[in-house]
């Protein structure tokens, strides 16, 4: 981590992540790139659904292999990278038949590292196998959900799962959320941990860093008009006046279930995460 000293009100407090020595290419791979439009919080009728999104500085968007399907075939990493869309970084890697490819790096990987997408892989920092062939305790990120289903869970930085047990074609995964959950015994992980784990520390010191990131001021509703929030209203300072907080809409908000009764993964989960202050 880098801090600065407060030359300017916005440099007070701010802290970045320090990639020097860390980056090895500035530029990204031109076949492994494309242009995107972002969503910024509209759905296919251009209606607001996730406020506080828009603006942003123009990406492009680096092809990312989450299906990881060239299997028994040993790769490379070449290059470590910044990928703007996502907080871990990125490696390009090279195949041993020539193909190149953009992959989650793991932590503490570095370029001439090799790993292995196989079932019969060695359990090593890298390198990728099924959830049955992993020992208990162990750290694994960029997990299936379903065999062949491409990677759904641990993708951000510094992020991971840990294998709890092996039973009845089923593998027990304690999430990040501290949710203890069953996936098939088929479906592959990353040994390791998810790269840049600093991210979590980054202070942005400034409004205008959050607005390059598309992210767009958000209003507190006790500062609103009761027209326009629950929490609204009043002369000068108020309490919100109900029992617990809602939402703009005035549904109940923060620290209230919101997983439907009767969702088709209810019977995977085997205790639900921990709520609450850590």
């Amino acid at each position: 981590m880098k801090s600065y000293k407060p030359t300017s009100p916005s440099r007070r407090n701010m802290a970045t992540v320090t990639y020097r020595g860390l980056l090895t290419r500035s530029e990204p791979e031109k076949s492994l790139t494309r242009g995107f439009k972002r969503g910024v919080g509209r759905n296919n009728q251009g209606r607001i659904t996730v406020r506080h999104k828009g603006g942003g500085v123009h990406r492009l968007y680096r092809e990312i292999d989450f299906k990881y399907n060239k299997k028994d075939i040993r790769a490379m990493i070449k290059t470590i990278e910044y990928d703007p869309n996502r907080s871990g970084l990125i490696a390009l890697v090279q195949y041993a038949d020539g193909e190149k490819r953009y992959i989650l790096v793991s932590s503490r990987a570095l370029v001439g590292d090799t790993f292995i997408v196989s079932e019969k892989a060695p359990v090593t920092a890298g390198n990728r196998l099924p959830l049955k062939n992993i020992p208990v305790g162990t750290f694994v990120h960029s997990i299936e959900l379903k065999p062949g289903g491409g990677v759904k869970i641990a993708r951000s930085a510094g992020n991971f799962a840990q294998v709890v047990a092996n039973y009845e074609g089923y593998t027990h995964l304690k999430m990040p959320s501290t949710e203890v959950r069953k996936i098939p015994e088929k479906s592959f992980a990353t040994i390791g941990v998810v790269s840049n784990e600093d991210y979590h520390l980054v202070n942005s010191g400034k409004a205008g860093r959050s607005r390059w990131r598309g992210i767009r001021p958000s209003v507190r509703g006790s500062a609103m008009n009761p027209v326009d929030h629950p929490h609204g209203g009043g002369e000068g300072r108020q309490p919100i006046g109900m029992p617990g907080p809602k939402t703009p809409w005035g549904k109940p908000a923060r620290g209230v279930k919101t997983r439907k009764p009767k969702k088709y993964s209810n019977q995977l989960i085997i205790s639900r995460r921990k709520t609450g202050k850590k």
